[in-house]
């Protein structure tokens, strides 16, 4: 196993440890924003933003002060809503409609976090680092997010 690998593994199993048995869906929030803002490397934010209405709402980070809110489809995180896709970006200044919250930050990993089908919120993640994420990167964030989707959905009685 590569050392990414092996800190992604890391991750999944820290992430489980923290949120099993942990109802609050934005205590697990801030805590997961927490452990991986201080164990990825060349990371400057990481945070959760809500889906509320039609509008992305920041929600628990670590990092600088950041955009409260981001309309769907604007933006890397409102195309994560909008798209239900990862958004996987080498350097933000080339994406169209890109939102600078921080004008240090230069590559971008979002990552939509679903209930039932549905985009509830994103994992936001930013460097200073062009090209910062690779598809280990996403595979590991996935992993870490459908861990947190399992979480949402068994404290609401919902099948994931």
């Amino acid at each position: 196993m590569s050392n990414q690998a092996e800190l992604y593994h890391e991750l999944l199993g820290q992430t489980k440890a923290l949120i099993t048995n942990e109802s609050d869906i934005i205590a697990n929030m801030a805590n997961i924003s927490a452990l991986l803002f201080e164990r990825l490397a060349e990371v400057n934010w990481v945070g959760f933003y809500r889906l509320i209405d039609d509008e992305l709402v920041l929600g628990p980070f670590q990092g600088k002060v950041a955009c409260i809110r981001i309309p769907v489809g604007k933006g890397v995180c409102g195309t994560c809503v909008s798209t239900g896709d990862v958004q996987r970006i080498a350097d933000v200044h080339q994406f169209d409609g890109h939102i600078a919250c921080d004008a240090s930050s230069n590559a971008e990993l979002v990552v939509p976090v679903k209930v039932a089908g549905k985009v509830v919120a994103i994992l936001d993640i930013d460097s200073t680092a062009f090209g910062r994420f690779d598809e280990q990167d996403e595979q590991g964030i996935r992993s870490i997010v459908k861990v947190f989707e399992q979480n949402i959905a068994a404290q609401n009685d919902i099948k994931a």
